[in-house]
């Protein structure tokens, strides 16, 4: 049932690109800054508590409706098979994205190829996520490494959940994603000097660092496996200068070097750097797609052998 509802939510995320602008859920908003109103209110308590609970709170109304679903499907009731398949592919989608990696790869290619400066930086931000250096080569890497760690966080981490442990997996996932978001930008403009916003921050990457974990290393291994495996490989056993990282940061820069080193792209003298941006980005939404296929038929062959729903 799940590996249906998979194909259809993954089909719809190819497809429905109109409706995107439903899975950015800015009214969610509200309900968790609430949340942090309440973290303030206990300040002896860890951050971490109040963030849990936070995602908990959010994630409470798709599992009561798996509950019920399920519930009643162990019961006997054989027709509540298709409303769990409805509710899946629906939480899927919502849980995915909030936008569709290689639409924005392909906003910022047309934007490259038309010289459009500002169109640029606001193409590559949205790809990043953060700023964007000035120097056109920084960029260029900078956004190549970007789709490797946001393919992982808006694809393959809600699908490894999905897969682990159904829709309401792939929700909590994109709930804790949402909380994160939102902390780190209440964080970046709090004034007051008591930390809290900032302790809330942390808490809330830690949380989602945590669920990330696993993922960003299946990940990691499919770019070796669909990409350049040698080169891969080699920049994961490097030894790197991040000492110091989060688990979220580490996550980060595993996937971004890993990425990277399986697209092997050889410099080429005679293209300039509107074509080597343009060529880099393809390359890595490419594999991106290689390493979804290599996923779809990992999950088709464990569902036929019975290794997952």
């Amino acid at each position: 049932m799940n590996l249906i509802a998979l194909l259809i939510g993954l089909v719809i995320e190819r497809l429905a690109t109109q409706l995107f602008h439903l899975r950015r859920l800015r009214w969610l908003d509200r309900i968790i800054d609430a949340g942090f109103r309440q973290a303030q209110r206990v300040p002896n308590w860890p951050a971490l508590i109040p963030v849990i609970l936070l995602a908990l709170v959010l994630a409470l109304p798709v599992f009561a409706a798996t509950f019920v679903l399920v519930a009643n499907f162990m019961l006997g009731e054989t027709l509540a098979g298709f409303p769990y398949m409805l509710l899946a592919i629906v939480v899927l989608f919502f849980s995915l994205g909030p936008k569709d990696i290689g639409e924005d790869v392909d906003e910022y290619c047309q934007a490259l190829e038309d010289g459009d400066e500002d169109r640029i930086q606001q193409t590559a931000k949205a790809i990043v996520e953060s700023d964007v250096p000035d120097d056109d080569h920084e960029r260029i890497l900078k956004v190549e490494e970007a789709v490797c760690v946001q393919a992982n966080n808006r694809l393959f981490a809600v699908i490894f959940w999905f897969v682990l442990l159904g829709p309401l997996g792939a929700w909590i996932y994109r709930v804790t994603d949402l909380v994160r978001r939102r902390a780190v930008f209440t964080a970046s403009r709090d004034d007051e000097t008591d930390g809290t916003a900032s302790q809330v921050r942390d808490a809330a990457v830690t949380l989602h660092g945590w669920l990330a974990f696993i993922p960003a290393r299946l990940t990691a291994i499919g770019y070796a496996a669909a990409g350049h495996f040698d080169a891969a490989i080699g920049a994961w056993r490097a030894p790197t200068e991040q000492k110091d990282a989060s688990l979220s940061e580490y996550n980060e820069y595993l996937l971004a070097r890993v990425g990277v080193s399986a697209l092997a792209l050889a410099d080429d003298d005679a293209e300039d750097m509107t074509q080597r941006g343009v060529r880099g980005a393809r390359a890595a939404n490419k594999l991106v797609f290689r390493l979804l296929l290599i996923w779809a038929v990992i999950i088709a062959a464990m569902t036929l052998y019975g290794l997952t729903r």
